[in-house]
């Protein structure tokens, strides 16, 4: 046996190298490299490899920039001979052989060492340090060694790591002894470098098997939890696994089929694609909860619920839009021009909307406001705010509310629920595609109020300029901000909404139309769409000025233009198929004579048109013809323009598919509606006269009301019944309201005052019974506008003397006389205007409500402000 007692250091960085293993070291000294390669071809390829010593703040991978002693001092003094079996590049394959201990320094580049061989022996008689002696027979060394073969085996059963070790081994050492075995258990253990350092450096055999088994042992735990891991991850990823493939397998038959569909990546990449264009506008708190919701989307199984339920959820919250706002035009004559356009009068409304963008110029944006547009159904509260969207290029939207009574709809369902959906506002945002829209709220006075809450007090939040920037639905629960958002809401009657409601909202009332308006109205707004709507062309038709009049005052007389409309189309359509008649006779072509084949009739302006879907206009006794001697147009005999049914058959007219030329179309003549010939079309008037009489009697009075439908005006009659000494009393009837009769009640007294005053020997009321009556009966009336009326009518019986021709009053009395102020002032003065009144008493402190209505209104009206009883009484029964 070759004995070296010097060779060239080696560093080993990880683990130490123990007899019988192989290892590959990295050399990247190139002094030293090159030393082992001159080793190697002088047939004396030998080695000292020593583990590299673990000291704090010290990388061993930079090793090689230490030299000499200083390389020495990191190195640990025991060792291990190798024999260097290859040199590929920078890399030496070594084999261990036997335990060197480093004595001294030789040479410093390349580190070079003399060493003294721990189981070596320099003669017979002298032994150096060796593996200490032991008895083989000791039963504690034997069990140890047994204790460490069957870990091993254990260990190797387990893992497979360790057989190529255990082949290596075997293969170079031959067989087991016990130091052996010591160093092949602590070589194939996967101890740490310091514990494996401990048993290359024990000589004593004993301790040397203690400590590998204890390294064996520690393998052993790690295999077994190595072991339980894998058994829990391969039973969880197996189900899944199993799935994965299958659902891979079906992704790549659907694709082979073109029936590919979104899965998750798919999903989450279009979620991603919404929100990158707005990434910067969107709020952080939102960006987070997106995120959050889609790392949880991949996460989730698209079968479970869940997903469903996150995949609606994120669908919601990237579409809406989050940020971005529509230009907003702050032109204030190009508003004014589209609200002309499409609303005839209205001034006060358009002047407040006017101000509101003229505020929006001046400030560089709009804020968002409350606007509460309120008056009768029909006076196009509706389309005032679709043009006011119009007018500012915002978008519009509108809900009603009549009759909502659940607050989700408002403020969104929690997700927890099945079905659940984010409130009207959020689906409004996510329809128009701005955060500045125009947003109407239909009937917001006819608010309902169930078992799921109340919507009125929901509402709030929506509304208050203070709160709806961080307006919170159930739903998203995050944060939207409204406050750009522009709110206009309608009511009929704003008595009904809320105080706190009504509170936030900026109310502009809409009175309704005289006669004057409604005639502009009809003439430049409902006839020009009504005659496009029905294809009627304007030189085929003529309705004249005395008909919408008559139309207005008799049949269409509340405060809108609604059923003023209805009432037009009526007239439109009766001539829409006067005119198909009179043209399917006339005209050329107008019947097909093969029954079988599509049907054909003559339009309005004389062309053949030919469709499936058309009406026919055959019956079974012949086709429908006018009469040749068809009447004029003024003609009030209904039946002298209605067509009669003709004897002769569908293969007596000429058909010019069947050859020759057609004959000229024949000029289809004007259709005239008149006051003479309305009825006709409308049928009789709804509406009479609301003046029954045209000059009061005694004990009749005209009253004015204010109704949900405008103003009107009312007649209070009084009569006598019955009269003895001390049989006063007074009788109510005409369904009059707690109100009403305590009116009544009050009049009575003020009239026996003010009579006692004027004729104080007219005992009238003392000895008479009154019945006091307001028609219609049908009717029901309340409201505290009628005791002057009352009063004077009962002055006007007790005194026999009828009141002013041409009069009529409003207002609530106190018992001492004073005259209360009322409201509905425009409705009334309109009422009394279209009943033919000249004389309106109103008390003075409604002088400021009247004097803002518009002079065509006060046209022609004397109009006197009283504050006590005595002026109307003064008024009513002057001698003049």
């Amino acid at each position: 046996m070759v004995v070296f007692w010097q060779v060239l250091a080696l560093p080993l960085p990880h683990r130490p190298l123990f007899p019988g293993f192989y290892m590959p070291v990295y050399v990247k000294d190139p002094k030293l490299l090159a030393a082992l390669v001159e080793s190697q071809r002088r047939q004396a390829p030998y080695a000292g490899a020593f583990l590299v010593k673990d000291e704090p703040d010290f990388d061993t991978e930079k090793i090689y920039d230490f030299k000499g002693q200083e390389l020495l001092n990191r190195l640990h003094e025991v060792g291990t001979l190798a024999q260097i079996t290859s040199i590929q590049g920078d890399q030496v394959i070594l084999i261990g052989h036997r335990r060197l201990r480093i004595t001294e320094m030789v040479n410093e580049d390349p580190l070079t060492v003399k060493v003294d061989h721990l189981k070596a022996r320099q003669s017979m008689l002298l032994f150096l340090m060796q593996d200490l002696p032991y008895d083989k027979d000791d039963d504690v060394i034997k069990a140890t060694s047994f204790e460490v073969i069957s870990t091993v085996r254990d260990v190797l059963q387990r893992s497979s790591l360790w057989r190529d070790h255990v082949q290596t081994y075997t293969k170079h050492i031959g067989d087991f002894n016990y130091p052996r075995l010591a160093d092949f258990g602590a070589a194939i253990s996967g101890g740490n470098k310091y514990q494996s350092q401990q048993v290359l450096e024990e000589l004593d055999v004993l301790k040397r098997l203690q400590l590998t088994l204890e390294l064996v042992k520690k393998e052993m735990e790690i295999s077994k939890i190595q072991e339980t891991i894998a058994k829990a991850i391969e039973e969880k990823i197996s189900g899944e696994q199993r799935r994965y493939l299958l659902n891979e397998q079906l992704k790549a038959i659907k694709k082979e089929l073109g029936l590919e569909t979104d899965d998750k990546t798919a999903l989450t990449t279009k979620f991603r694609e919404r929100i990158e264009p707005k990434k910067d506008k969107i709020p952080q708190h939102v960006l987070q909860v997106i995120e959050e919701e889609l790392t949880k989307l991949q996460l989730l199984e698209a079968s479970s619920s869940e997903f469903n339920v996150t995949r609606n959820y994120l669908d919601w919250l990237t579409a809406l839009p989050w940020g971005d706002y529509s230009d907003e035009n702050f032109d204030v004559i190009r508003a004014q021009k589209i609200l002309d356009e499409d609303h005839y009068g209205l001034s006060d409304v358009k002047e407040r909307i006017l101000e509101f963008i003229a505020v929006g110029k001046l400030r560089g944006t709009a804020q968002g406001k409350i606007v509460c547009l309120s008056g009768p159904p029909g006076v196009g509260k509706t389309s005032i705010g679709r043009s006011v969207a119009r007018a500012l290029n915002r978008k519009f939207y509108r809900f009603s509310v009549g009759g909502l009574s659940d607050v989700a709809e408002i403020k969104g369902h929690r997700r927890t629920y099945i079905g659940a959906m984010p409130g009207k506002m959020v689906q409004c945002l996510k329809n128009v595609g701005t955060a500045n829209p125009l947003v109407l709220i239909d009937e917001i006075d006819k608010l309902g109020r169930g078992h799921a809450g109340d919507p009125a007090s929901a509402m709030l939040e929506l509304l208050d300029p203070e709160q709806n920037a961080n307006f919170l639905d159930h739903y998203l629960d995050v944060p939207i901000d409204l406050s750009k958002v522009l709110f206009v809401c309608t009511a009929n009657v704003i008595e009904q909404i809320p105080n706190p409601l009504l509170d936030r909202m900026e109310v502009i009332s809409i009175a309704g139309y005289i006669t004057d308006e409604k005639m502009h109205i009809a003439r430049d707004y409902l006839e020009k769409t009504t005659r496009e709507t029905c294809g009627i062309k304007p030189e085929q038709v003529e309705l004249s000025n005395a008909a919408l009049l008559f139309l207005i005052e008799n049949y269409c007389r509340e405060a809108g233009v609604r059923n003023l409309q209805k009432h037009i189309e009526k007239i439109y359509r009766k001539i829409a198929l006067h005119l198909v008649r009179q043209g399917a006779i006339d005209g050329p072509a107008s019947v097909v004579t093969d029954e079988s084949k599509a049907d054909c009739f003559i339009d309005s302006s004389g062309t053949m048109i030919q469709d499936e879907s058309k009406i026919k206009s055959e019956t079974d006794e012949g086709i429908l013809e006018e009469k040749s001697d068809e009447t004029s147009a003024g003609d009030t005999d209904p039946e002298s323009k209605s067509p009669e049914i003709s004897n002769e058959k569908p293969g007596d007219l000429k058909d010019t598919n069947e050859g020759g030329e057609a004959d000229e179309p024949k000029v289809i003549e004007k259709v005239v509606v008149d006051k003479s010939n309305l009825a006709d079309y409308v049928g009789k008037p709804v509406f009479h006269a609301e003046r029954i009489y045209d000059k009061t009697p005694t004990g009749v009075v005209m009253g004015l009301a204010w109704t949900a439908m405008g103003g009107s005006t009312l007649y209070i009659e009084t009569s006598q019944i019955e009269q003895g000494e001390g049989k006063g009393a007074l009788n109510l009837t005409g369904q009059l309201g707690d109100v009403m009769k305590e009116s009544a009640q009050i009049a009575l007294t003020v009239a026996r005052a003010v009579l006692l005053e004027k004729e104080p020997e007219n005992n009238f009321f003392a000895d008479s019974k009154v019945h006091l009556h307001v028609p219609a009966g049908a009717t029901p009336k309340d409201g505290p506008s009628a005791g002057c009326t009352m009063i004077t009518s009962l002055l006007s019986l007790a005194m026999k003397k009828p009141a002013k021709k041409d009069l009529a009053m409003t207002g609530e009395v106190t018992l001492t006389g004073k005259i209360l102020p009322i409201g509905g002032v425009k409705e009334k003065t309109i009422a009394a205007k279209r009943s033919g009144v000249k004389t309106i008493i109103f008390p003075a402190a409604n002088r400021r409500d009247f004097d803002e209505l518009s002079s065509n209104v006060k046209e022609g009206l004397d109009v006197h402000f009283v504050e006590d009883y005595i002026e109307i009484y003064n008024l009513a029964f002057s001698e003049e």
